[in-house]
This record gives C-alpha cells, sequence and structure tokens, in this order.
C-alpha cells in the first residue's frame, strides 16, 4: 500500500508542476506580448519616437 501511496503522490506532483509550468509560459507570453506592444507604441509617440515607457 505505501508504494501505491507514494506512486500516486509523485503523479500527482508532477502533474501540478506540468500545469504550473504551462500557466507560467502563457503568463510570459503575455508579458512578451504587451512589452512589445507598449515598445512598439510608445516608439511612435508624439516626442519625436523618442519617448521612454520605461522607468530604468
Amino acid at each position: 500500500m505505501g508504494p501505491l501511496l507514494l506512486v500516486l503522490l509523485l503523479a500527482l506532483v508532477l502533474f501540478g508542476a506540468g500545469f504550473a509550468l504551462n500557466i507560467l509560459w502563457w503568463a510570459a507570453v503575455i508579458v512578451l506580448v504587451l512589452w512589445a506592444l507598449g515598445f512598439l507604441v510608445r516608439g511612435t509617440s508624439a516626442a519625436g519616437g523618442r519617448g521612454r515607457w520605461y522607468r530604468w
């Protein structure tokens, strides 16, 4: 019974890790798209195209 529970627990952990990694990949893609859009929109601003949208 112990090894069966251990295998089930391992499967649950791996499934959870895979789900979390999938969520992180989608979050990274969304952030990248927002960054690119902000870069393009700010690059064509009224300030002669030289405005910075970030603070660093």
